[in-house]
């Protein structure tokens, strides 16, 4: 029951912002469809603790630098960005296109400042639109929130890292904030069902983009790694374990799940 009425909430909180938000299409600017989306997070958490009993936690506030930033998450749930995006001022978020094919959508994500990739033109079309949206954002002075993965990783597993979170925070000349989550105990992936709970986000501390692009993907990578595993334990209530991931060998688009060493 507690799935059941969750998703009816979802779909119904989700069609009618959508709706909602065409009449602010036609205004000049963005802040009144950033308003309105910002709304409808706020009311998916709602949704999710009234609903769901999937409550929430966010720590690492005071690490959040002023001006720009690039945050790269980990991506365990479709409600994860719920927890992100309203701590956030000013922020963008990076997306492939399959979103604008939902009705009305590709007008919201072009209010929103979104960095839309281009997922099905190849390589060179990827990399030119990320390059775009990273110019646009830039000019804007946004905070962009990016899944290096790029895919919904169960919990326990992690994906290869891919290093666009390091070309746009290089090309923007900004700072990266990793960001670890539990959601995915409470939220898995899309799951219907859902567990409750107290789903945790974790700011990290700052990373530049260094000049060696693997070295810096490798940090982010254990970082966000190690503390996912962190608060994965802790909604478990187990025992919280040092963690060691190992990389897929096959170009590491195959989830592997970690070996995990007791301190």
């Amino acid at each position: 029951m507690r799935a059941i009425t969750f998703n009816a909430a979802y779909w119904l909180l989700s069609i009618g912002y959508v709706l909602a938000a065409l009449p602010c299409l036609t205004i000049p600017g963005d802040k009144a469809v950033r308003w309105l989306i910002l709304q409808y997070t706020k009311s998916m958490r709602w949704a999710l603790r009234t609903f769901a009993g999937i409550h929430h936690e966010v720590r690492g506030r005071e690490r959040l630098p002023e001006g720009s930033y690039v945050l790269a998450g980990k991506h365990q749930s479709w409600g994860d960005g719920f927890l992100v995006y309203p701590e956030i001022e000013n922020i963008a978020f990076v997306t492939g296109d399959h979103l604008e094919k939902f009705p009305f959508v590709k007008g919201i994500l072009q209010k929103l400042g979104a960095i839309v990739i281009d997922t099905c033109g190849g390589g060179e079309k990827k990399a030119a639109s990320l390059a775009n949206g990273t110019r646009q954002a830039a000019e804007d002075g946004r905070r962009v929130l990016i899944y290096p993965e790029g895919h919904l990783a169960p919990v326990d597993y992690h994906f290869r890292y891919k290093p666009g979170v390091w070309h746009l925070a290089k090309e923007m000349g900004v700072p990266i904030i990793p960001v670890a989550t539990n959601v995915g105990l409470y939220w898995p992936q899309q799951s219907f069902e859902k567990n409750p709970g107290t789903a945790i986000i974790e700011f990290l501390p700052p990373v530049w983009p260094g000049e060696d692009k693997k070295e810096t993907m490798a940090l982010i990578t254990k970082m966000v790694e190690d503390k996912t595993a962190e608060l994965v334990a802790e909604g478990r209530g187990t025992t919280i374990r040092k963690t060691e991931l190992i990389p897929d060998p096959r170009n590491g688009e195959v989830a592997v799940p970690p070996v995990e060493r007791t301190v």
